[in-house]
């Protein structure tokens, strides 16, 4: 899988970590207390503690083993102590620094807000290092360089399955959400597996496919012509200060969605670089982050509740 963006040296020098956004109009009906603590960003932008801990009371944790075929692949999951067979999911899709601290909470997080939440661990079986607090994301380009497309849509699909085998296979809505890495593949899951998701979320993935692999010149008809096979409701937050993707892109997207008539909820944050959301490294900025959030619970609560 090519075109890593560079989580560290990827936002505009520009760039105040602390500045903040009021919340979007429509998504200040509910505003969590997640959201309000990534408002708030206190301690955050460096490892920190949990927003949501491992024994929150209200949450129950595991790590299961998913089966898919000879493959078993690791993962990460949380659910309300009262989730039920209807309850609705969400698959998380990590971001190039695996599975860590921040994904985890992210799992967590979704299960305090009333989500069965479950991150597969893309990088099983490739000796990958634990992200806890790594700060040098080239340590994960071998892991990272060697999923391929097919084996990624059959792990995020095994993730789907074991959610609703959990739930005596009743058809409860299933959403995805990713970041960085993970929100490019999670665009790709808008078209690979339409008919596993019903809703999707993007944090900062990549939007332009094309042969070049760069941001030179505008973004081609060609590099957006995916765009027309998207079939899952799209909701996607990017940062106008990611010098690795481009906001023109994004804005180029949004208005092929919009001609298309396709659902979708497309915001370019002015005061934020890429990895704006990962509150545990000092791309954090906390008004997007919470804004960011609050829209994405509202996406999911449309199409998934």
């Amino acid at each position: 899988m090519a075109d890593h963006i560079d989580p560290v040296n990827a936002t505009s020098s520009a760039f105040n970590r602390r500045a903040f956004v009021g919340l979007s109009a429509g998504a200040t009906a509910y505003v969590s207390t997640i959201a309000a603590a990534l408002a708030a960003g206190e301690g955050f932008g460096k490892p920190h503690p949990a927003v949501v801990a491992e024994n929150d009371p209200a949450i129950a944790t595991g790590r299961p083993q998913l089966k898919d075929g000879a493959r078993t692949i690791d993962s990460y999951y949380a659910a309300p102590k009262n989730a039920g067979p209807t309850t609705p999911a969400i698959v998380v899709v990590q971001h190039i620094w695996g599975v860590d601290a921040q994904i985890r909470d992210t799992v967590r997080r979704l299960a305090k807000e009333g989500y069965i939440a479950i991150a597969p661990d893309l990088y099983t079986g490739l000796g990958a290092p634990n992200g806890d607090g790594l700060s040098d994301y080239k340590v994960f380009l071998p892991a990272a360089g060697a999923l391929s497309d097919a084996q990624v849509d059959a792990d995020l699909a095994s993730a789907a399955r074991f959610v609703r085998s959990g739930s005596g296979g009743k058809t409860q809505k299933i959403g995805v959400m990713g970041f960085c890495m993970g929100g490019a593949i999670t665009l790709r899951q808008a078209i690979d597996n339409a008919a596993t998701f019903q809703a999707a979320a993007i944090f900062y993935g990549k939007v332009r496919y094309d042969t070049g692999g760069n941001n030179v010149g505008a973004i081609t008809p060609m590099a957006l012509a995916y765009a027309d096979e998207i079939a899952v409701p799209l909701a996607g937050s990017w940062g106008a200060r990611d010098t690795g993707i481009l906001a023109a892109d994004v804005n180029a997207l949004d208005a092929r969605m919009t001609a298309l008539k396709k659902a979708h909820d497309i915001k370019v944050y002015d005061e934020a670089g890429h990895a704006f959301f990962d509150d545990t490294r000092s791309a954090y900025v906390a008004g997007p982050a919470a804004d960011a959030w609050t829209r994405t619970l509202a996406w999911f609560a449309t199409h998934l509740k």
